[in-house]
């Protein structure tokens, strides 16, 4: 029958959580001396245990040592205070008692304690034993390394003689700290200048009890972390670099952006230096020719930075030419797209400096040692370079300082790429945009008008917004005012041709809604045409467009819009209303149905066209908008259109509007009576030559007797056309305005037909006459028939009124 199982539970788990428990017998084998740590293992306090044999711990007498005369170890079963059995292994070594007989430390076992020092010696991280003073009363070699002492001559020697640290002060106020509270620090980091280097220490320490006369000691063990920390430092920094590099897309400040987080952090001196590639002066580098001495100019100085204010170091201002020698490490990185470093800069005879004396005097005269130079390349392009120099900083650079300023230089390149990209297309953009609007819009005498076209400049680009004014025949102007979707060159490039198309239509003197008819179609088309699916926002996507002509004689406005913001009227009491005026479907819907409106405008009366953008805002409501633009025009009577214009221009946000803004205003005028020449005309031949005559006599008191003749032939060949072809009643009509307008009303809608006759036929030539002899001619339809028209170009003088008021 097997004996019953008394060990003590959990033994296992209590012999490797309490360390090793000691107690001292002494020569007759009486326990003198009971640890904390031997109480926890077997449970008795001192008070049970001291002054009684050591053998009754024991199971039995054959469980442990048979005596204490000599040192041993072996395993032996101690007795519990519960009763229980632990199976321990014990190690019993000889100690010199005072009185010169031998006590005995009974300790349980573990790694022999020559093994432990050789372990602690041979520690790579550098470990000490420091006395209550904090002298060194033992080191291990890794320590001692540092010190450049033995390990001897390194003993007794105080902490603030230990060059392992850089602040000492800091280290021995920790230590006493944990001599006194018996509190342990652990991985507290600290710094250290080694050989010019900075590293970090982890330092770690506990107290130690009788390290020297019975008094606590301290251990340091110091882990270098200087790696950990580089790279914990490194990944700081370039999150950084993320948001303060490339938050916007303009060159100069992205460049100015990446020095600027260069220095100090890596460098006492940073240039970023933009190659032709990058255009950001007046004139292409190319041009510029070299200095006197040979240098070339080979970059753009698009970034500085300097620990200096006034930035000494620089021979170039930003935004300047930078010129180099030929065979410099800057056009070699340039040209190669490798890292230049040059720990310890050499300006001794022989070297590139030499080619460049301007630049070494400012080396040596500001103590510049240390240069670095990277390649700035994104997307297999070498956009230039980024240049490094430590002068202050005494620390020469090293793989470390090459590696993170790579990765900073190599993260800002491809926003500075984004920005070239977009500073390009944007300038592109906005010439094609500024190219295809019109120059000196002028409506003559019939419209007085002003407008403003304010590009948002937001990332997106410029916007397809556009505006016009169209002479056409009779004195009267049209207004345009529309707007594409998108940004960028697709939008510029479709705003130009529905431009065009508009002053197409506009000049086959279609009325505004047959006219956006027209264009709704043609904008379908082109949709259709140059849909791909590759890039689906490279076709016109759609628009908006207001279409509006202006009669000065009838003083009468026809407005149709294709989902256009209304016009703002301003009558001559100074109210501003909005007109009621169908919407309409954009263009590109193809809807086809634009109702036109006709608005009678009393001269001295504004129309106030613009796009989206001046009323409509991301966070805000349309209806707002247009509020607060009704509210600007409404102004006193007589305000003029500048002062109109500045109160509408103001409602924008200072930090810049979201949309390209097109705004255009015009005054209307009525072109008098006396400018006005209006004759019916009975519907048979022999009415023509009166006619005629009574127009000659009406050109004389004009004072229009250069182009009498002329107009009379034309007047006659249009007079003959209608009575001949046409249907009654007959009307002409001269205007003078900017030019002689000859008009003959018929109420036959057909188009009149240039024929091309033979030369015996004795007919059909009337309009080849008129096109021959006029500036231009044409015809429109009204809602009785047509007028056929021609106009002749008259001089400054002859626009004029005749008499004192002109």
């Amino acid at each position: 029958m097997s004996a019953p199982d008394r060990s003590v539970p959990g033994q296992a788990s209590a012999l490797h959580s309490v360390g090793a428990a000691l107690a001292v017998v002494d020569a007759d084998g009486v326990l003198v001396r009971w640890t904390e740590v031997a109480q926890r293992l077997l449970g008795y306090p001192a008070a049970d245990v001291l002054g009684r044999p050591a053998s009754v711990l024991l199971v039995a007498p054959g469980d442990g040592p048979a005596g204490f005369t000599d040192e041993w170890s072996g395993p032996a079963a101690l007795r519990h205070r519960s009763g229980g059995r632990l199976d321990v292994d014990l190690r019993v070594t000889g100690l010199s008692g005072a009185s010169g007989a031998m006590d005995w430390l009974v300790a349980t076992a573990g790694v022999p304690a020559s093994v432990l020092e050789s372990a602690a010696e041979l520690c790579p991280f550098p470990m000490a034993i420091w006395d209550s003073d904090l002298r060194t009363a033992w080191l291990n070699d890794a320590l001692a390394e540092h010190f450049g002492l033995s390990r001897e001559e390194r003993l007794g020697r105080h902490l603030d003689e230990s060059p392992l640290y850089a602040n000492t002060e800091q280290v021995e106020g920790l230590l006493r700290e944990v001599l006194e509270s018996g509190e342990p620090v652990i991985d507290r980091e600290l710094s250290q200048l080694d050989r010019m280097r900075h590293r970090a220490y982890a330092l770690s320490a506990f107290r130690i009890e009788d390290v020297r006369g019975g008094l606590p000691g301290v251990c340091s063990v110091n882990v270098d972390v200087t790696e950990s920390r580089r790279a914990r430092d490194r990944m700081t920094v370039l999150g950084r670099a993320a948001t303060s590099i490339g938050t916007n897309l303009d060159v100069l400040q992205t460049a100015q952006d990446l020095a600027d987080l260069l220095v100090p952090l890596l460098a006492d001196y940073a240039t970023i230096d933009l190659a032709e590639s990058v255009r950001l002066g007046d004139a292409p580098l190319t041009r510029l020719g070299p200095l006197e001495g040979g240098n070339v100019p080979v970059f753009h100085r698009a970034g500085i930075a300097s620990v200096h204010d006034d930035f000494r170091e620089s021979l170039y201002a930003r935004g300047s030419p930078v010129f180099v020698p030929p065979h410099s490490p800057f056009v070699k990185v340039l040209c190669s797209g490798r890292t230049y470093m040059e720990a310890e800069l050499d300006t001794e005879p022989g070297t590139w400096l030499e080619e460049d004396p301007q630049r070494l005097q400012q080396v040596l005269g500001l103590g510049m040692h240390s240069l670095l130079i990277l390649p700035v390349h994104a997307r297999d392009e070498i956009l230039g370079v980024a240049v490094l120099v430590r002068s202050q900083n005494p620390t020469p650079f090293d793989e470390n300082d090459r590696t993170l300023a790579e990765e900073l230089v190599s993260r800002a390149a491809l926003s500075l790429d984004n920005a070239r990209r977009y500073t390009r297309e944007h300038t592109m953009a906005l010439t094609l945009q500024r190219s295809l609007l019109p120059r000196n819009p002028s409506a003559g005498f019939s419209l007085e008008t002003i407008w403003r076209y304010l590009p948002a400049d937001t990332q997106d680009g410029v916007g397809g917004d556009w505006f016009d004014v169209i002479r056409l025949s009779g004195a009267r102007v049209a207004l345009v005012v529309g707007d594409v979707v998108g940004h960028g060159l697709n939008a510029a490039a479709a705003m130009g041709r529905i431009r065009t198309a508009v002053s197409t239509l506009a000049g086959l003197e279609l009325p505004p809604d047959r006219l956006l008819s027209a264009l709704d179609d043609l904008v379908v088309r082109l949709g259709i045409e140059d849909f791909d699916e590759e890039s689906p926002a490279a076709g016109i996507l759609g628009a908006t467009c207001l279409y509006s002509v202006y009669d000065p004689i009838d003083e009468r406005l026809t407005i149709a819009r294709a989902g256009h913001p209304p016009p703002v009227i301003i009558t001559p009491d100074g109210t501003a209303a909005f007109p009621e005026i169908p919407s309409g479907a954009p263009l590109g819907v193809g809807l086809r149905s634009f109702p036109s409106v006709d608005l009678e405008l009393p001269a001295g009366s504004v129309i106030a066209l613009y796009t989206d953008g001046l009323v409509e805002t991301r966070d805000g409501d349309i209806d707002d908008g247009l509020e607060r633009l009704r509210t600007a025009l409404s102004r006193p009577p007589g305000a003029s259109l500048k002062d109109l214009c500045a109160a509408v221009v103001d409602l924008l946000p200072e930090r810049g509007q979201d949309d390209d803004v097109a705004l255009l205003l015009a005054r209307t005028c009525r072109l008098s009576a006396d400018r006005v020449f209006i004759v019916e005309v009975p519907a048979e031949p022999a009415a023509v030559g009166r006619v005629r005559a009574e127009a000659v006599r009406q050109l004389s008191a004009w004072g229009l007797d250069r182009v009498r003749a002329t107009a009379e032939q034309i007047v006659g060949e249009l007079l003959a056309n209608a009575v001949r072809h046409g249907t009654g009643p007959v009307r002409l009509r001269l205007v003078r305005h900017m030019t002689l307008a000859c008009e003959v009303f018929d109420a036959s809608p057909g188009p009149p037909l240039p024929r091309h006759p033979g030369a015996t036929d004795e007919g059909g030539r009337g309009l080849v006459i008129v096109a021959e002899l006029s500036t231009r001619w044409g015809f429109r339809r009204t809602r009785e028939g047509k007028i056929v028209w021609a106009e002749l170009t008259l001089t400054d003088e002859e626009r004029l009124p005749p008499g004192p008021g002109r």
